[in-house]
């Protein structure tokens, strides 16, 4: 049998399949390329976020060298906390309560009322100073925080005048449109707005009156992560983001949740964990890398010491904190000098560093705020040393000590470094690196400074 065949035919048929076979095809290497790029840089709030989802194993040391807390103080302690409090009594506002962020600068953000706050409440604690000079100044600060317009009306402004209350740019303008609000800032602050009523109830009403005037779900929305606001002076806009990384993120987040708030999300250390090998040590770090968003991934010291500080560790902050330690530990072998890196002020041009032990793909990095390199302002930070030697307890830790001892003034405060390439002192003088020792003289004393449990007895006492 002869078969024909109609080319002609053949040729509308596949015709017909040109259409459906290209639009299949699109369709399937279009959805490949979402799900490609998604997978390389997962955005934050993406659909296809849960699809590559993983369970990440923070694994933990089989033991840590962590100090007890519960001890009296030396000598040696209370002449830290004693210098440490001198910087607080130079740059008080006796008009206003508030205390300047920078020695002699009458200026303060939110991170650094926590700081203040948080040091006022240690000094007391420590016994530095008495219920009445306390109360005088927790009252006379909390009500004039109180005072505070707010951003759009919604949520505290980054930068107030300790002078005037009025909100204020960086270099201390007065702005009437304010420059935003900081999820990380508030969320320290709620911690501690959870301490002044755990502790010192008394305050509770006036701490209420402050935060119920703001929308804390515009800072966590609809998914419990957290989100800040920048304002471009340049279009006069406001643009909401995602704030936070790996162990800033979740140190914030702890504010937010003791305070009744769901930033569970925000709370989860795997969701955008990866780990750096540095030594031969896994750290932890955010896979949110600043080519794709828009803030760096900084691994420095200051949330994970805060959070043991304020808090206690929890399973996952104590075990990421313990590697940050040790490759710290690890480098000031190899380098013959003590390394604690943070974020820190400096006494000249950029001004604020942030000291990383990775940062955007690279290892052991500084960076000014604006993601100029600073290489030149690398230094041991002397809040970071303090911290780090008074929650771990091995040789190390002795070494830090005895490192910062030369870094401080009795008469101004503890200056915030010294840098690693002249040896000189960075004589930046902060509510920060002061309110950090405090902070750690009286964890020394009571444990983590936030936490009920381990302070039962300072409780009875009030």
């Amino acid at each position: 049998m002869k078969i024909v065949i109609d080319l002609s035919k053949i040729g509308r048929f596949l015709k017909k399949l040109v259409k459906p076979v290209v639009m299949l095809t699109a369709f399937y290497l279009g959805a490949n390329a979402v799900l490609f790029i998604e997978k390389a840089r997962p955005s934050d709030f993406g659909f296809y976020k849960d699809i590559f989802s993983k369970e990440m194993i923070i694994k933990p040391s089989n033991s840590y060298p962590l100090r007890s807390y519960g001890d009296s103080l030396t000598t040696q302690d209370w002449e830290d906390a004693k210098t440490a409090w001198r910087y607080f009594q130079n740059n008080y506002q006796e008009k206003t309560g508030l205390f300047n962020s920078v020695d002699l600068y009458p200026a303060t953000t939110f991170w650094d009322i926590s700081s203040s706050l948080h040091a006022l409440m240690s000094a007391y604690e420590i016994g530095l100073i008495d219920k009445t000079e306390f109360h005088q100044k927790m009252q006379k600060a909390l009500h004039s925080i109180n005072r505070f317009k707010l951003f759009e009306n919604e949520l505290p402004n980054k930068v107030y005048s300790t002078i005037t209350l009025s909100m204020v740019d960086y270099s201390n303008h007065n702005t009437a449109e304010g420059v935003g609000w900081s999820a990380m800032d508030i969320g320290r602050f709620l911690g501690v707005v959870s301490r002044i009523k755990t502790f010192y109830p008394e305050f509770t009403s006036i701490t209420d009156s402050i935060v119920s005037k703001w929308h804390i779900d515009r800072v966590l929305g609809k998914d419990a992560t957290l989100h800040g606001i920048g304002f471009s002076f340049k279009d006069k806009r406001a643009k909401i983001v995602q704030e936070g990384k790996l162990g800033y993120e979740e140190y914030a987040s702890k504010g937010y949740m003791v305070n009744s708030y769901d930033a569970s999300e925000s709370y989860r250390y795997t969701d955008f964990l990866k780990f750096i090998d540095i030594y031969g040590i896994q750290i932890g770090a955010d896979t949110r890398e600043v080519k794709y968003h828009p803030a760096y991934n900084y691994v420095l010291s200051e949330p994970y010491i805060l959070d043991g500080l304020e808090y206690g560790f929890d399973i996952n902050s104590r075990e990421l904190a313990y590697r940050l330690y040790k490759v710290q530990k690890i480098r000031a072998k190899k380098t013959g000098k003590p390394v604690a890196v943070s974020e820190d002020h400096v006494d000249k041009s950029p001004y604020f560093i942030y000291n990383a032990v990775y940062a955007n793909g690279k290892k052991w990095v500084c960076y000014a705020e604006n993601g100029d390199d600073a290489e030149d302002f690398k230094q041991l930070s002397t809040k970071a040393a303090y911290a780090w030697a008074t929650l771990f307890d091995d040789t190390y830790s002795q070494v830090l000590k005895k490192s910062i001892r030369d870094l401080k003034n009795d008469k101004k405060g503890w200056y915030a470094g010294r840098y690693d390439k002249t040896g000189k002192i960075n004589k930046a003088l902060t509510a920060n690196t002061n309110g950090v020792i405090l902070e750690a003289i009286a964890y020394k004393l009571h444990g983590p400074i936030n936490r009920l449990t381990s302070r039962t007895n300072l409780i009875k006492n009030k």
